[in-house]
């Protein structure tokens, strides 16, 4: 299965050319799914209402599916509610209502990342297409399921339940289940729910495309984005150019408007020396329906269809050198295409580091070897941020 993960700024036309990908896989003769959140425009471009429940059938080989978070956190909450009742009946709490229940915010996450597991579960789909939020959301988005897990693993670690086989005798004591129990046996659901979404987001088929279009600070803009895709591991399979106007106009002011978006061009290339760069014209409006869609597949320079999936398992992009014999250090080298200096920031805290790219953050546990070491620096280096670490001596396996 591919998944195509398509955002960019807002504006620039991110849900146009999720639909246009996933139609043009459909094109080609794959099964495609597009997942949206939206809830007007992916239908005003599709030019088709979109259900809920179950894909609409858009064109052949093409269904789409407008995921509902309101719904999907209503059932979660009171699937909760449930669960829990024994607890709530102690402490007095009265329990809510279906129809009392409005969305918290953040629940929208939650709900497509649970989609994107469920579409990737499924045996119906060659390809899904997903339109994500703004690039930085969905950066933190991406980042959401390893977040979630460091933190149920420091606040409920499961190698802590201590004395569970006297949980069932001080309950039968209290009279009520034990909500210490209740709280691990959460947390395990919650664990094996985050850790499929973790495998569907690291799975090698899985990609991320930006959408932009072509304006002064395009390539500024991206470059930070890609840094903190590659923070967390995410590949850049492309980027689509949206809505450039045709060169050799007559027009004084069209001829300077496109001649503006040649120079974006020009610097978005120059930015993305390894990724494909794919130029979708302006068809003079916004394309709704599935012929205009077709119109703007036919008229991309190189085609918007997503590449082949990627052959083998997921790697960590994150490996350790060993320069022991050379230089008398081990180097984590960090992949960070996209990142500057200025922006970077690099904390150890007991077994974990702390990497800052810009407005994006994530911890790691250190690998074994490297925890028994002290960080010595770091440099960036050719793309990557390379930590050079030092053995400590007092906790550094001695040979005889």
């Amino acid at each position: 299965m591919r998944i195509v993960l398509v955002t960019g700024a807002g504006g620039a036309g991110r849900t146009t050319l999720a639909a246009a990908t996933a139609l043009a896989g459909a094109r080609r003769g794959e099964r495609a799914l597009l997942l949206t959140t939206g809830s007007s425009a992916p239908e005003t471009v599709l030019g088709t209402p979109l259900g809920a429940d179950a894909p609409t059938l858009i064109a052949p080989g093409l269904h789409a599916r407008r995921i509902d978070s309101g719904d999907r956190f209503r059932q979660e909450f009171l699937a909760f509610q449930e669960r829990a009742g024994a607890a709530l009946d102690l402490l007095g709490a009265a329990p809510l209502d279906e129809d009392e229940l409005t969305e918290l915010p953040g629940s929208e996450d939650f709900a497509l990342l649970h989609a994107l597991r469920a579409a990737h579960a499924s045996d119906d789909w060659d390809l899904v297409v997903v339109d994500m939020p703004p690039a930085a959301e969905t950066v933190r988005l991406l980042a959401l399921p390893a977040q979630v897990r460091r933190y149920l693993r420091r606040l409920l670690p499961p190698e802590r339940q201590a004395a569970r086989a006297l949980r069932p005798v001080l309950a039968q004591l209290a009279g009520v289940p034990m909500p210490a129990q209740k709280l691990y046996d959460a947390a395990e659901r919650w664990e094996t729910e985050l850790a499929a979404v973790q495998r569907t987001i690291d799975d090698p088929g899985t990609s991320v495309r930006l959408v932009t279009d072509a304006g002064p600070v395009a390539a500024a803009t991206l470059r930070s984005v890609r840094a903190g895709l590659a923070l967390h591991g995410r590949r850049t399979d492309g980027v689509i150019v949206n809505r450039l106007l045709p060169t050799g106009s007559a027009d004084p002011f069209l001829a300077g408007l496109s001649g503006s978006q040649q120079t974006a061009l020009k610097a978005l290339r120059e930015e993305f020396p390894d990724v494909p760069v794919h130029e979708v014209p302006h068809l003079g409006h916004d394309p709704q329906g599935v012929d205009e869609l077709d119109e703007l597949i036919g008229r991309a320079v190189g085609g918007i269809g997503p590449d082949r999936p990627a052959d083998g398992p997921h790697t960590d992009p994150w490996t350790v050198e060993d320069r022991l014999a050379t230089d008398g250090i081990l180097v984590w080298r960090v992949p960070l295409p996209g990142a500057e200096r200025r922006g970077l920031g690099l904390v150890r805290r007991g077994d974990e580091i702390v990497v800052s790219v810009g407005r994006f953050r994530r911890i790691r546990t250190l690998p074994s070897a490297l925890r028994r070491c002290t960080v010595s620096g770091a440099g960036l280096r050719d793309g990557a941020l390379e930590i050079r670490c030092t053995p400590d001596p007092d906790l550094w396996p001695k040979s005889d």
